[in-house]
């Protein structure tokens, strides 16, 4: 992390920020939406959800808020129609985002996080200021510095970006938060940003900065792991039935079959065939290290850590009846 950067973020007032995250939908993001139909390569997007829901996350815990945006396209627009050049949605396979399609959803893996209808604002065009009701909700919220992550750089995330500066907010671009239809056009793009309409910062820097103002605690549950009899008529019902969606699925660290599913459960085999039981809870957090000190102090069992696991810096602890319990914290 650049010195340079956090003694400038510091400069920032916390209590009124915010982080606004541009249009992480499946229209954009996943390939089956419009533009992976159009032969866009949504890789790099898919690559910053691990760093929105970082950010999501360690802006929650801090007690700041999180606005999200969606971009929302009617078909037929008549504002577009009177237009002489085609409008660059027509430049794609189909109009993208349409209103209630499953184009315009937030995307499986981060939806969850904008659990609060109020944060989410519907736009019509790129801008998320322009003809929408954002302003009034950072007015409403006190906040003046805006930290900015989303899809697509050069369109959508872009004229934020322009629009924030030019109502005067402090605006913070996490770069690595932020996807481009085209990579190549990247760096020319952070080099305005940098000269005209704020500061680029990373994930890792914002983080930091948060930590500065966040208590070491737990702040929500991460995920719950189970040991079941039977793994498949397990899936059955969670999936099948339940309607959960399968994440990823692995080798436990004891070479167990391990599915995780999007929606915070984790699936295992029962060891030995003993009885079905919750193998660990887990709960993210800040200040891993800090807490890991103070249950030692505190004559508190760690199981093991603190040391990098597979969602971040992590510790496992004993509570009072055996439970192992597991903190991660995104770095």
């Amino acid at each position: 992390m650049s010195a340079d950067v956090l003694e400038t973020i510091r400069a920032v007032d916390a209590s009124r920020s915010a982080l606004l995250l541009i249009d992480y939908q499946n229209g954009f993001c996943h390939p089956d939406g419009t533009l992976g139909m159009s032969g866009v390569d949504v890789a790099p997007a898919q690559a910053t959800y691990p760093k929105a829901r970082r950010l999501a996350e360690a802006f929650k815990a801090a007690g700041l808020p999180v606005v999200w945006t969606r971009q929302v396209h009617l078909e037929p627009d008549a504002g577009r129609r009177q237009k002489s050049l085609a409008a660059h949605t027509a430049k794609r396979r189909q109009t993208s985002c349409l209103s209630g399609s499953w184009d315009a959803e937030l995307v499986d893996e981060l939806r969850e996080l904008a659990d609060d209808p109020t944060f989410v604002v519907t736009k019509h065009r790129f801008g998320a200021f322009f003809e929408t009701r954002l302003q009034t909700l950072l007015d409403m919220l006190g906040v003046r510095a805006l930290f900015v992550g989303g899809v697509t750089a050069n369109a959508c995330v872009e004229t934020t970006l322009r629009e924030a500066y030019l109502r005067d907010y402090d605006v913070v671009a996490v770069t690595d938060a932020i996807a481009s239809v085209r990579p190549r056009w990247l760096a020319t793009a952070q080099e305005v940003w940098a000269q005209y309409l704020g500061v680029l910062a990373t994930t890792d820097d914002v983080c930091r900065w948060l930590s500065g103002i966040a208590p070491a605690r737990a702040t929500a549950l991460h995920h719950l792991l189970l040991e079941v009899s039977d793994l498949e008529r397990s899936l059955a019902f969670y999936c099948g039935l339940l309607g959960f969606s399968v994440r990823q699925r692995e080798p436990f660290r004891d070479g167990r079959d391990l599915v995780v599913t999007h929606q915070g459960l984790g699936l295992t085999t029962a060891s030995s065939g003993s009885p079905s039981r919750l193998e660990h809870l887990c709960f993210s957090a800040v200040g891993v290290d800090e807490i890991a000190e103070r249950a030692s102090g505190r004559g508190v069992k760690i199981v093991r850590g603190p040391a990098p696991g597979p969602y971040g810096h992590t510790v496992y602890l004993e509570d009072p009846d055996g439970n192992e319990i597991e903190l991660v914290e995104q770095r």
